[in-house]
């Protein structure tokens, strides 16, 4: 099989991984004539985004799509009939480069089906990682994923060369992993997320300790993690507890939401139709509301709830806590304004910023980038004051519902 032949099957087979975004890392470039390759942002064709704004581009592939495993949910389980592939090391390595020198990508997310062994895969992966850095100083972003049962060893040399380490939870319940993929081990992908949060402390202490040593490097952009959503019967109340639980416990920098996509051949233990992308959206915003917001679960969603499909998460909290609103723009603390509907973290900062020379009025909000249509019922400012029956009127949600469409008939 052609190289072009398995970049197409591996390609496709990586395409379920969510896990992409490249921020975080330490920065790096090349423009001292040694190496190849950047972090900086701008770089190379982009068609994904990471956290922080920034478009960025991943050549993400796996190294072999052939696995052990049997999971059901997964299109690469050993049951599978699907067309297999493999590559070699130096493939990888060339396909990288080759990639990076045309300016169609920043760096590399690689992961593999399990073959003969965890040890044996995670060692071929680290091989790639490990000739990228040493062999052609190769300085763009590398993503590895991490085999949970892997020696200590090599999930070291692997964070010695990667930018980011993730291990996928896979299912939000313990229950439904043992239901659909028997030979995977919660206790086990715990055990390597706690060894990795633990690599990781040691690396930070060794960067802020005042020494003359260089520091050992250590994934500099964190671990992560990715759930299925919909192929259980998870709430997003018991998702959003998981994800809780996993950023308090192993401090990841992410939890990424995939929508269970039905798969050719799927068990009749799967349901046959995956659910609306928005409710993986509005897990998104919900993660978020956790990380930046200030907000808990429990504030969130309530026990064995789903979000609403119809309106964000942090409306719909505010809509069910009318009694503290309207907030007044100008008085109120960051963490207040921080939970008015429409309002940012950036656009958060910006009006803290401005009421401290002058007093933030009606006008004032579009400078400061802030969606009236969702902020206003919400807030008082100097000229502007909300009549107390419209906070209180029970349609107001109809406000920020989506307008209905009348469905086409497609000609």
């Amino acid at each position: 099989m052609d190289v072009q032949r398995k970049l197409e099957i591996l390609a496709d087979a990586a395409k379920y991984d969510a896990s992409c975004a490249s921020s975080g890392t330490e920065k790096r470039d090349s423009s001292d004539g040694k190496g190849m390759g950047s972090t900086a942002p701008g770089m190379g064709i982009c068609h994904s985004y990471a956290p922080d704004g920034r478009c960025i581009s991943l050549l993400k592939v796996l190294l072999t799509n052939a696995c052990n495993y049997d999971c059901l949910y997964c299109v690469n389980r050993a049951s599978s009939n699907v067309p297999r592939a493999r590559f070699t090391i130096a493939e990888v390595v060339k396909l990288t480069l080759d990639f990076y020198r045309r300016n169609y990508i920043e760096g590399l997310f690689l992961s593999s089906g399990i073959i003969r062994s965890p040890d044996y895969t995670m060692e071929q992966v680290v091989s790639v990682a490990r000739k990228l850095r040493e062999e052609h100083h190769f300085r763009g972003y590398i993503h590895l994923k991490t085999i949970p049962e892997a020696d200590d060893v090599l999930i070291a040399e692997a964070g010695k060369y990667a930018d980011r380490l993730s291990i996928n939870i896979e299912m939000p319940q313990e229950a439904s992993l043992q239901q659909f993929a028997p030979e995977k081990d919660v206790r086990a992908i715990r055990h390597t997320m706690g060894r990795l949060r633990l690599k990781l402390d040691e690396a930070e202490e060794d960067r802020s300790a005042k020494t003359k040593a260089r520091p050992q490097r250590f994934a500099p952009a964190g671990q992560s993690t990715q759930m299925i959503v919909g192929a259980d019967s998870a709430s997003d109340h018991t998702i959003l507890h998981t994800s809780a639980n996993l950023y308090g416990a192993y401090r990841l920098r992410r939890v990424y939401y995939s929508a269970f996509s039905p798969i050719p051949d799927a068990s009749r233990a799967l349901p046959l139709v995956q659910p609306p992308l928005l409710r993986e959206h509005r897990l998104y915003q919900a993660d978020w509301l956790m990380r930046f917001y200030g907000f808990d679960v429990a504030e969130i969603v309530d026990d064995s709830a789903m979000l609403p499909l119809e309106i964000d998460p942090k409306l719909a909290w505010a809509l069910r806590h009318r009694d503290r609103f309207p907030l007044d723009v100008n008085r109120a603390s960051r963490e207040e304004l921080l939970r008015v509907p429409g309002f940012g973290t950036r656009a958060v900062e910006r009006i803290i910023a401005t009421r401290r020379t002058t007093t933030i009025r009606l006008a004032d909000l579009a400078r400061l980038h802030v969606p009236k249509h969702k902020a206003l019922p919400f807030i008082v400012l100097s000229d502007h004051r909300p009549s107390p029956h419209r906070l209180d009127d029970a349609r107001l949600i109809e406000r920020f519902k989506p307008k209905a469409t009348q469905l086409g008939f497609g000609f």
